[in-house]
């Protein structure tokens, strides 16, 4: 099986991106692209070729679902779970990000110290077929 190495983050705050490079390179040990925007993910998402994409929802001018349309579009994803990082968790919206075809929300605030456990996991279960 594959083994999460890689992981493309979207996040326009420039506090949550810092907290979550600390927390998936310090604590998780793995390699970051941090984007501040669907462009920038956009035009280096194929180059760095990652195993996961965690896109956070509200961003200006592009948001999470659309930079994850313009992804699937842009390459093949069927083996890169794309997770949601978002405060809003309601059961509807939940189910709205998955029928979009992200695998997991991720709801904010997020634990910095079990983020990118929680990354494994999701890749874990995204590769197993649950």
């Amino acid at each position: 099986m594959r083994s999460l190495q890689k992981v493309l983050h979207v996040e326009d705050d420039p506090s949550i991106r810092t907290i979550a490079r600390l927390a998936i390179e310090a604590v998780g040990r793995l390699t970051l692209l941090s984007c501040e925007n669907g462009k920038m993910a956009l035009a280096q998402a194929e180059d760095f070729s990652p195993d996961l994409i965690l896109l956070d929802v509200m961003l200006p001018d592009m948001d999470g679902p659309a930079i994850l349309k313009a992804l699937q579009m842009q390459m093949d994803l069927s083996e890169i779970p794309v997770i949601f990082m978002t405060a809003k968790v309601q059961k509807t919206e939940l189910d709205r990000f998955l029928s979009l075809g992200a695998f997991a929300v991720i709801p904010k605030p997020f634990d910095p110290m079990t983020l990118a456990q929680t990354l494994q996991d999701h890749f874990e279960r995204f590769h197993s077929g649950c």
